[in-house]
Order: C-alpha cells, then structure tokens, then sequence
C-alpha cells in the first residue's frame, strides 16, 4: 500500500519511520516532510503545504494513495478529513467538528460537563476585565489559557495575581492571534501530567502507551512551556488498574459523548491529564492527534503494524482487531531545540554528528525543524531533533539516548538534561 503523510515534524517522521518498517507499506510520501522524512529509503518529500487540501487531494487520486495520515492539529481543525472523504480518499483524523475537542477548549469543556468526565474548574471569558476580577475573587496559582490552537504554547501556570493578569492581558492583545478570542481561567491541579494516547474508529477505543512529556524549557520543569522539550513510554505512574479507570471514565464517556452530538469520530483521542498524589484524575484538555514529542517515544516500541490499527479506525473495523502487541522495556525521547526557542531563534545551522548517532544500539533520531539544503541537513525551526534511546529498563533508555545527543552539533543547541528524572532512581 501507498500512505501518504501530512506534517512536517518530528512526529510525522516517526509515523513515517514506522509505518516504512513493514512490507506491507510499497511506499510513503510526506507533504511537505523535512530533512529526516528526505533520508528515508522508500519514502518522498512533497512540496506540498499542510493546508493545501486541493493539491493533497488531486496527488492522492493522481498516485492511487491508500491511506492519508494527517499529523498536525490545524489541518484538522481546518477540514482537510472532510474534504478528503468527500473526494472518496481514505484519510486517518477526525473532522473538522471533531476536531473542535482541541481547537477549542471552550468546546471541550463543555463536551466534558455533557459527558460527566473529570476535570479543572473553570471559566470562559470575552473580556479581560472580567477575566481579572474572576482571578481577584479566586485563589493563586490559577491558569491562564488561550482557547484556541497555540502550538503548545497558550497555557500560563500564573502564582500570583499580577501575573494572571498580565497573562490574561497579552492573550486577549493577540499574543496566540485568534486562538486569545476566548480565555479560560481555570484551577491548578497538583500532581504529574501524563498523555494518554487512543485510537478509536467512533466505537472501539484502543489506548496505547502512556507517556509523560516535559513541557517547560528549563530544568527541573522550570521556564516557560513549550511543545515538548522530551518524553518517555511507557509511564509508569498509569498502571493497568488505573488505565482501566481512564479508559471508562475518560475515553469511552468522551467518545459517547461525541456520538451523542452526531459526531463520527475517527482517528486519535489524546487525553492529557493530571494525576494527584492520590490517584485521582482529571483531564487537563484533549487533542485530536498523535502528541509531539510523546509519539516519539512510544512508536519505537509498537510491534503491532501501525498500518493495520490506522486502516481499522478509518474502516470502523478496530474492535476486530486483537489487542495492540508491544515491545517490552522502555524508551526515553530528548529534544534538540534551536537558541531561544519557544521564543525568536535562527535558522540554517549546520547540523552535524546525526549518522554517528544513529549508528549507537537502540537509537532513532527523528527530525523536526530541518530541511535539506545543498547536501546538508540544517535546522528550519525550533525544535529540531527528537532523539530516542530504547533500553530494557528506563535507566538504559534514558543514557542511549544522552548517549546520542552528545554525538550530535548545530550552533545553539539547546537541551534539557533531566528528560526523565522521575523514573531515573
């Protein structure tokens, strides 16, 4: 079969990476890719906008695609399923009103109110003043979030009043641009948070590994979020009692919910939640595609044809499918970031030491924000590299793929070193 892959990320080249590794799969394209997805045997780059649904469309006609897989969350929010269904082409993502569950966290909140599922308090407002005067009234720390998509980046754990409101402030002065047009003012949680990542066909919902993600910048979870600075799978903090728990009480009222709405979903219900010290849990917000950097982590150890689970969603078929099979042990994912990033950075770096580093045991260095240019893979954005190491236990997972990163160089390379830290002892 012939895949075609939308995105251009480092979650892209995973899926691509791993969808090549069957022999099933003749060949996978990626619009537009990056310098990863271009060194791939099998696979080819298309100079093709995420957002470009035409083109997408008349190439998966022109070139009998079996399979679109869509990656990123705006493509989805935009319609590119819905457009791509019309015209007879199989594609693995929800639709544009499913895709509501994470282009609007206003609309997710009250999807979770409807369904009776766990979750934050919290408010909705159009205006900052009466944002603020909510934060007045309440307690700190408190969060601060834009409504719509921001790349990872619209959340602000606030610990004092005047940082709410500036938080507040700049969202609605269009720091996120249209995703500000609402802001959330919603209770902080204590404890870790965690990604739990389904597939589901609208009926059947299939959970694959938990994973924790590092969202802040700095060691030690400090600094400001990001899109992932780092990953590791399978999370230890979710056991299997409470997976079952999140299953129910999460994924399949989420699901239900949705059908109740006349929504066929299709494709990844990612919920990211917070568990307390306790063991209780709460869904901080839900994604409707495959997280970045957790799939980086978790793909490595599917064994299981991911070809086959994809088809299964998109054909209603998942519940015929036996239980998803797994590599035993672990795999920890560390993100090479450009200087500067979440905020301005260069690009163009001459990135050197890749090959070294996938030639180590148990390594898969997934691009991001490169692109090829005259022979040399070179940075093209803020997260570059996502570098995994896989290992029997966490500890071994965890010093490949440090191992790996340090055979690797670009002018302002920036990494955290602590990817891990809670499950490294």
């Amino acid at each position: 079969m012939k895949v075609l892959v939308v995105g251009n990320g480092g979650r892209e080249h995973a899926i691509a990476f791993k969808l090549l590794q069957s022999s099933k799969v003749e060949q996978v394209f990626c619009a537009p890719g990056n310098g990863g997805t271009a060194t791939l045997a099998r696979c080819q780059n298309l100079a093709l906008g995420v957002n470009d649904f035409t083109a997408i469309g008349q190439f998966a006609q022109d070139n009998n695609i079996d399979l679109i897989v869509i990656g990123p969350e705006i493509p989805l929010a935009l319609g590119i399923t819905d457009y791509l269904q019309n015209r007879g082409i199989k594609v693995f993502g929800p639709s544009r009103a499913g895709a509501q569950i994470e282009a609007s966290k206003a609309w997710a909140k009250a999807l979770m109110a409807d369904g009776g599922i766990p979750t934050a308090k919290a408010a909705v407002f159009t205006d900052a003043a009466a944002a603020r005067g909510y934060v007045e009234a309440g307690s700190v720390p408190i969060v601060i979030k834009a409504d719509g998509l921001a790349a990872g980046k619209g959340v602000i754990v606030a610990s004092t009043v005047e940082e709410a409101h500036r938080a507040i402030n700049s969202i609605f002065q269009g720091q996120f641009g249209s995703a500000g047009k609402f802001v959330l003012v919603e209770e902080c949680l204590i404890g870790q948070e965690v990604s739990v990542i389904a597939l589901t066909d609208g009926i059947s919902i299939r959970p694959l590994l938990p994973a924790q993600d590092h969202k802040r910048i700095g060691d030690g979870d400090t600094g400001d979020n990001t899109g992932g600075m780092g990953a590791y799978a399978p999370a230890p903090l979710i056991t299997p009692e409470l997976m079952a728990k999140i299953e129910v009480e999460v994924l399949q009222k989420a699901i239900a919910t949705l059908r109740d709405r006349n929504i066929d979903y299709r494709g990844v219900l990612y919920a990211g939640l917070m568990v307390s010290p306790k063991g209780e849990f709460k869904v901080l917000e839900f994604n409707c595609r495959f997280g970045d950097p957790e799939t980086q982590a978790i793909l490595p150890l599917l064994e299981t044809p991911l070809e086959d689970l994809l088809l299964a969603c998109v054909e209603k078929r998942l519940g015929e499918m036996p239980a998803i099979a797994w590599k035993s042990g672990a795999a920890c994912c560390v993100v090479a970031s450009a200087n500067g990033y979440p905020g301005e950075y260069s690009k163009g770096e001459a990135i050197s030491g890749i090959t070294s580093a996938e030639g180590l045991t148990d390594t898969y260095i997934f691009q991001a924000g490169t692109k090829q240019l005259e022979g040399q893979i070179v940075t093209d954005g803020g997260r570059v590299l996502g570098v995994t190491g896989i290992g029997s236990n966490f500890v071994q997972a965890i010093d490949c793929a440090y191992a790996a990163i340090n055979c690797i160089h670009f002018q302002g390379m920036y990494y955290r070193r602590d990817i891990g830290y809670r499950v490294k002892k």
